[in-house]
């Protein structure tokens, strides 16, 4: 049995002149002043994210992908499909993340695990597929049997209809 030790270990240091943070990572120290550090995320089109979404009075982790950046010259956007998933049914949504933006923020997936699962998903959009389908059966029936009995109205007016 070998020793595992950790490969990254912090020690803050807060004054008010000087906030530094020591952060070890393999072995080497390095000492990083909180103040003037930033965190720079680099992103590119397919790139995994989880969106955070304002809902109501609650924010909600949802799985997303980066699909398009929008180089406006006032206002560069990043656009983020990502998937809404309640109790019966599954939502590709876009958030557009710029300098306006209120209620969402993204950040990078760090791990792969997704809180649903890809049969889940397609069982609900084949059901919605299927309720769309038989709403169109109905509908077409109900343009038939207008056309079959409501003819004689409209005998006088031309049948564009058809």
């Amino acid at each position: 049995m070998t020793d595992k030790k950790p490969i990254t270990k912090t020690k803050k240091e807060s004054t008010m002149e000087n906030q530094t943070q020591i952060v070890e990572i393999n072995g080497v120290k390095l000492e990083i002043d909180s103040r003037y550090a930033k965190q720079i995320n680099h992103y590119k089109i397919g790139d995994k994210v989880r969106v955070l979404v304002k809902e109501y009075s609650d924010y909600k982790s949802h799985p997303g992908i980066i699909v398009g950046f929008d180089n406006f010259k006032t206002l560069p956007t990043i656009i983020v499909a990502y998937l809404a998933v309640g109790y019966s049914e599954a939502t590709i949504k876009f958030a557009f993340i710029n300098n306006q933006s209120e209620g969402v923020e993204i950040t990078p997936m760090v791990d792969d695990y997704i809180d649903v699962h890809k049969s889940e998903v397609l069982s609900v959009l084949n059901r919605e597929i299927e309720k769309r389908q038989n709403e169109i059966k109905e509908l077409k029936y109900k343009r038939r049997f207008f056309l079959n009995n409501f003819n004689k109205y409209f005998s006088d007016v031309d049948d564009d209809a058809e």
